[in-house]
């Protein structure tokens, strides 16, 4: 042990100058504590944490808490405590001191005399640094010792201590509290009668042995659920429960020990909610204040006192009885935030407790959220541990039954095929087969080699300028081959590309931008006209580094890690700030090897590039095809029923990867494609009537895969495919199994796993969870948590349960988070944004299921100071959010109505369509052209909205439609009111329905077409 810090061990009381400013008597309880060798009788409350405390800042907080905390600095004067006015010392010793597997240290087994020091404060650095706060139990409990440790974390985070300067002693406090016919009659004192669970014990003990285990989630009950499993387990018994005696003075701030013993009697068989019962029946009566000891122990002195409990010890050691079976201690919840400073975030908190002389062992239970830390303390001895372990088995699985936790589909581990990263899988398969089509499309077709050339001259002039691991590249192009080399390039220099979306607003790509820290830009034309890159990053031309004209530059790729960035994509968040999600490319070659065996995908797979570069899902289309030495179809045009019924028909794909909304779109066209092997469909949930449609259309020799996954869990991490034998009695298809190398984890609201077959909050672990949020530690606390056994989490937000098949099933979100059509989208951000309008106060946004319809649009409500059209609030968004974000109505309201809970009451908002002015028709003329009728029938059929709502000003995205909707508008139109060749000049119309979409237009549109073709549908 290598200690930093002396201490004076010597016990000797110098005492104080004056007279002491806090002084109390000895309670008679403290008094027998004090009859317990010092050594035996000290109590550990320990805090383990992220970051650093420095020792001289933790120095001087332990003294100003402990002014404010004068229990934590007594002395022993004759019978009474006097405060030394000296702080508790804080020694620091070096990693190697601490066995925190074993939580053993010489330093947690220093005595702590009587007459002082009686309290200090050990420090481990380390990885983990780990505080310790000390205590005789004669001057505190647990509860005190909380208080205290809790003041000296405020201090350090820069706030004023509590405080606890009660001088009130456990019989003073029993005094007041219980009025002399009140109180319950004196118990007798408990005979021993008890064995160990632990089994007998050296009569001659070599000091006490702490075992630990963390139990997931925090548990109602969990100290008659620990009791009733020891009962049934070792048999029956008494049970010493203490209880802290605050509980009848709450306004008491003391540190003081006021802990007494309630005894429980326990039988085999009874369950934990008979013991909970009986405990809670005893704390009603009052009965631990029938159990403290007799005052007259007072009258002995210590030296007698403390050779009767060594006689005591003995007898119990060898005649293995003890006046209980256990006694089990539960501290309460612990609030991580009040034991962390601004450099340290606590991790844990659990106590260690006394092996006393004479007594059975200790169980010492604390909460966290989202766990429970148990703590055994008993004597060492030959076979200590394993009988430890035995015994904390038993308590995990009363808590935390092995058949919630374990479940056959989380048994995923698989060895990759390699360990090359997609940067030289990628080269390998450009020297392997370099004439081989790897791009496809408007531009024509593209080579390994000349995709890798083009990849290779981006390379070099980021090379040129710097960039390398570490470095954030902005990618903002479209589905192109430029997009594709850019990406490349990006990634065989180490650096991350960040993909951007083009149809977002300037502004809000400059904040990505800048979040980031990205300093360079890939832009293609023409969206280097924006006015989109910020001033702190350079803008670099993507067709001249891409383009087909200019020699090669092919050097060495950079050495890639596979705790390198591969990517960052941003999320809607929560607070109003976007999220950026940190891809390393170990999760995305975990995912491309398992994605590719999972899909089918080879050399022969050609598969179109339908969603935009800044959706992550867009990377199964872009690396299982190059990566299997396929060919990746760019699709120029965003997918409509035209464009993609071109897809399907002329492009020469035989795989979609696609959401079941753009599927649910080809599902209606009149089409019977042939030679497609799989379709890939994530981003939301897949309804069973889509897929069946689907697998009518494309053959029984087409696999129909339903993939989930967040962007946090690299792309996709289970799949399922569709069968209809078995899928078709259920309304969605199920999510089915895990990933390779990833597990699936389905807990309750108080992070409890589920029993099988019951609804859970999805956590995702393994080889493809994200490194996180960049630059945003306090949401990766939040969504990254740690469970019990030390796995790395991703907190969903997402319910599921496990059917009876062994597969996973999607239920829905538990928050306010809502899919658009594929993309996260939180309310609150779209909210915040709207609230930046000078005219807006407070703005609440709520997606609603659109009546008639299956899938939910986005309504926002605003309270406004000034005058302002709902044009004009939504310009505001357009300006700032990407489109699937902004609402498909804005609301302006008089006031917002709100639950007896304070909380905005969702079902009394006004309903839109209502509200909407667009909505308020009356028989107009123009429903005498059967035209004009037949496309007010189409939009009634799929807006869900009454025929006689709808007159020529009637605006599409005013009634709740988005972006799929319609398409799905103009579809029908197409196939119902218009002929091939007019087909096609309605859709090149298409720019002119965005800026307009209103009953009339469309309808202008549809009979312009007619006449320009000649034809009508039949």
């Amino acid at each position: 042990m290598n200690q930093q810090t002396s201490r004076d061990r010597s016990g000797e009381s110098k005492g104080p100058a004056m007279e002491p400013s806090y002084s109390r008597s000895v309670a008679v309880h403290e008094w027998l504590f004090l009859g317990i060798a010092p050594d035996r009788s000290v109590i550990n409350l320990l805090v383990e944490g992220e970051g650093g405390l420095r020792p001289e800042e933790l120095t001087r907080a332990v003294a100003v808490a402990s002014e404010a905390n004068p229990g934590a600095r007594l002395v022993l004067e004759g019978k009474r405590w006097v405060d030394s006015g000296k702080a508790p010392e804080v020694l620091v010793f070096d990693e190697e001191s601490f066995n925190r597997e074993r939580l053993d240290s010489s330093a947690l087994r220093t005595e702590l005399p009587e007459t002082g020091p009686t309290c200090e404060v050990l420090l481990f650095p380390g990885a983990s640094t780990t505080v310790v706060f000390r205590a005789a139990h004669a001057v505190m409990d647990a509860r005190g010792l909380l208080m205290w440790a809790n003041d000296v974390f405020r201090v350090l985070r820069g706030q004023d201590p509590m405080g606890a300067t009660s001088r009130i002693d456990g019989d003073e406090l029993i005094r007041q509290v219980c009025a002399p016919d009140a109180a319950p009659p004196p118990s007798e004192p408990p005979t021993a009668e008890f064995a160990s669970p632990l089994g007998p014990r050296p009569i001659s003990s070599p000091g006490p042995i702490w075992r630990r285990r963390t139990v997931d989630g925090t548990h109602l009950g969990a100290t008659a659920k620990v009791i009733s499993a020891l009962a049934a387990a070792y048999g029956p018994g008494r049970f010493i429960v203490p209880v802290d005696l605050r509980r009848h003075a709450p306004h008491v701030r003391s540190t003081a020990m006021l802990a007494q013993a309630l005894h429980l009697e326990v039988q085999v068989g009874d369950g934990w909610e008979e013991v909970q019962r009986e405990m809670l029946t005893g704390l009603a009566e009052r009965r631990e204040l029938a159990s403290g000891a007799d005052p007259v122990i007072m009258k002995v002195p210590l030296p007698v006192l403390r050779m009767g409990a060594e006689e005591l010890d003995k007898d119990a050691a060898q005649y293995n009885s003890y006046p209980g079976r256990a006694y089990v201690s539960h501290l309460g919840t612990v609030n991580l935030d009040d034991v962390s400073a601004n450099d340290f975030q606590a991790t844990s908190v659990y106590a260690l407790g006394n092996a006393n002389p004479g007594s059975p062992p200790e169980i010492d239970l604390v909460e966290t959220p989202g766990r429970t830390e148990i703590t055994l303390a008993w004597h060492d001895g030959p076979g200590a541990d394993a009988r430890a372990d035995a015994l904390l088995d038993i308590i995990e699985e009363a808590l935390s039954p092995r058949e919630h936790r374990g479940w056959a589909g989380n048994r995923t581990d698989r060895a990759l095929p390699t360990e090359r990263s997609v940067v030289q899988l990628f080269r390998e398969r450009v020297e392997r087969a370099p004439d081989r089509v790897a791009l496809s499309g408007p531009e024509g077709y593209v080579t390994y080699a000349e995709l890798s050339r083009r990849a290779d001259a981006v390379a070099a002039e980021l090379r040129r300028r710097g960039a390398g691991p570490g470095t954030v590249v902005g990618l903002l192009a479209g589905r192109t081959v430029a997009a594709i080399a850019g990406l490349w390039g990006v990634l065989r220099v180490g650096a991350c590309y960040l993909p951007l979306d083009v149809r977002h607003p300037d502004l809000r790509l400059t904040e990505l931008l800048t979040d980031a820290g990205s300093r360079y830009c890939l832009v293609e034309r023409p969206y280097d006209q924006r006015d989109c890159v910020p001033e702190s990053c350079q803008s670099l031309p993507l067709d001249d580094l891409a383009g087909v004209e200019g020699p090669s530059a092919e050097s060495a790729d950079a050495t890639i890690n596979p705790d390198d960035l591969a990517y960052i994509i941003y999320t809607s968040g929560s607070t109003g700030r976007p999220k950026g999600v940190q891809i390393e490319h170990r999760n995305l070659v975990n995912y491309v090897h398992w994605a590719t065996r999972e899909f089918g995908i080879d050399d022969q797979t050609r598969m179109p590039l339908l969603t935009s570069p800044s959706f992550d899902v867009s990377g199964t289309s872009v690396f299982l095809p190059l990566l299997a030495g396929g060919e990746v179809v760019l699709m120029r045009d965003d997918p409509n029923h035209l464009s993609l019924r071109r897809l399907l028909t002329e492009s020469g794909a035989n795989a979609l990867n696609l959401t079941p909304s753009h599927l649910d779109l080809i599902g209606h066209l009149d089409l019977a494609p042939t030679g497609y092997r799989s379709i890939i469909v994530v981003g939301e949930q897949l309804r069973v009537e889509v897929a069946a449609r689907a697998q009518r259309m494309f053959g029984p020799d087409c696999r129909i895969i339903n993939e989930y996954g967040p962007t946090e869990a690299t792309i996709g991490c289970t799949a399922h495919t569709y069968t209809p034998r078995t899928d078709s009695s259920a309304s969605v298809v199920p999510i089915g199994l895990p990933a390779d190398n990833t597990k699936v984890f389905l807990l309750d609201a108080e992070r409890r796993f589920v029993a099988p077959g019951e609804v859970g909050e999805m956590y995702l672990g393994g080889a493809q969870l994200a490194r996180g949020y960049l630059g945003r530690p306090d949401l990766n606390r939040e969504r990254f948590p740690i469970l019990a056994d030390g796995t790395r989490v991703y907190r969903t937000g997402d319910h599921a349960r496990l059917l009876a098949t062994g597969e996973l099933e999607f239920i829905g979100r538990i928050d306010d988070q809502v899919k658009v059509r594929g993309h996260r989208v939180e309310p609150a951000e779209i909210a915040q944004a709207l609230e930046d309008h000078p005219a807006v106060d407070r703005a609440v946004v709520v997606a609603r299921t659109r009546r008639g319809q299956t899938g939910k649009a986005l309504y926002a409500y605003a309270l406004t100071n000034a005058t302002v059209t709902q044009e004009q609030l939504t310009d505001h968004l357009v300006a700032r959010l990407p489109a699937y974000m902004v609402p498909a109505a804005t609301v302006v309201v008089p006031e917002l109505p709100y639950t007896v809970s304070g909380k905005v009451d969702i079902r009394a908002l006004p309903d839109p369509f209502d509200t909407n002015p667009d909505t308020a028709v009356g028989g107009d003329a123009e429903t005498a052209d059967p035209l004009h009728e037949a496309v007010a029938q189409i939009w009634s059929r799929t807006l869900g909205v009454d025929r006689a709502r709808l007159d020529g000003q009637a605006n599409f995205h005013r009634l709740g439609g988005d972006s799929i909707s319609l398409l799905a508008m103009l579809a029908a139109v197409s196939r119902e009111l218009l002929a091939t060749a007019g087909e096609d000049a309605f859709m090149a119309e298409l720019p002119a329905i965005l800026r307009e979409p209103t009953l009339e237009r469309v309808a202008a549109l549809v009979r312009q077409a007619r006449d320009e073709a000649g034809t009508v549908r039949q």
